[in-house]
């Protein structure tokens, strides 16, 4: 995949395109890349992804939780392993958010991405004072000979689906929710780092990892989560916090992997949550934490066994 992060979006073929912010990969929006992949496939066409870096909501600041679902490098990823040609992440600043709607669409989509096929969601808003919408944009497409396509809001349980329902799920611990809503499960993908080591003196060693600064992580507490590492899956116990019964200051996202021996310092780990299993709290000493964390891997394991995680156990 060819992924741009400049200005110079300039392509040598006709293309498929998609816009919009992308933050998630939700239903929604996978329904939008689809819908370009189609028709990429079947026009013989180069199929595009043109968002945007950095967020809006950072620019203008207009959002209660202002941080992102995905993080830069996992939404780049995720939009690869969909297929997709080309992932522009165009330089998003309030100039650009001045540019006169026509003017971004003609110019920008329509002539330097050599659009012939425009795919966009219903409520998609774009330009100064966000006076384009999808009837504009077809308007222009009659005008230009490119063939707009519009696609209906994204339904699940009577509610549509967004990146801010998205998030507040997340917010709620709603873990279930949200997965159901990204069609896969929240992941924090980042590096292995070393922490304070005190997991592997007491049994339960775990890999400590850095994720994007803007992410939305859920709340602090435990988690049950299966990790990526290498091609295949381990089942584990996630710990988003600050690790306060040992003077934690920082945040930090600590897994320990069942049956997992390897050190794996410097590389990559994509950690999916499944199960809220209890808050993060403060305990009196290290063995009352050394029991607890007992307790976690177990809780873990019971939440693997259940119907609910049945649904997820043939992917991931």
């Amino acid at each position: 995949m060819e992924h741009i992060t400049n200005h110079n979006i300039d392509q040598t073929v006709d293309t498929a395109v998609t816009l919009g912010n992308f933050d998630g990969i939700h239903l929604g929006h996978r329904q939008l890349i689809s819908t370009t992949l189609s028709e990429a496939k079947e026009k013989g066409l180069r199929s595009v992804v043109f968002s945007f870096y950095p967020h809006p909501m950072f620019v203008f600041e207009n959002r209660e939780h202002k941080a992102l679902i995905m993080g830069p490098d996992e939404k780049k990823l995720s939009i690869e392993e969909m297929g997709v040609d080309v992932y522009i992440e165009y330089p998003f600043d309030r100039d650009f958010a001045a540019m006169e709607p026509e003017k971004f669409a003609v110019e920008l989509i329509f002539k330097k991405l050599r659009c012939k096929v425009l795919v966009v969601g219903e409520n998609y808003k774009f330009g100064a004072k966000q006076k384009g919408d999808y009837k504009l944009l077809m308007k222009l497409g009659n005008d230009y000979g490119v063939k707009v396509i519009y696609v209906p809001p994204v339904m699940y349980e009577n509610e549509r689906v967004s990146s801010t329902r998205v998030r507040k799920a997340l917010v709620d611990k709603d873990i279930s929710l949200a997965n159901n809503l990204l069609t896969m499960p929240y992941f924090i993908y980042g590096e292995v780092v070393k922490g304070k080591q005190l997991g592997r003196t007491i049994g339960f060693p775990t890999i400590n990892i850095i994720a994007d600064p803007n992410k939305l992580f859920p709340p602090n507490g435990v988690y049950a989560t299966k990790s990526l590492y290498n091609g295949k899956m381990y089942f584990g116990v996630t710990n988003v916090g600050i690790n306060p019964t040992v003077n934690g200051s920082v945040k930090i996202v600590e897994t320990y992997l069942f049956d997992f021996k390897k050190v794996v310092y410097g590389e990559y780990i994509k950690t999916y949550f499944f199960h809220f299993i209890r808050q993060e709290q403060k305990f009196p000493s290290v063995d009352d934490l050394q029991h607890q964390l007992a307790a976690d891997a177990q809780s873990a394991k019971n939440y693997f066994l259940t119907d609910d995680f049945k649904h997820w156990a043939s992917k991931y």
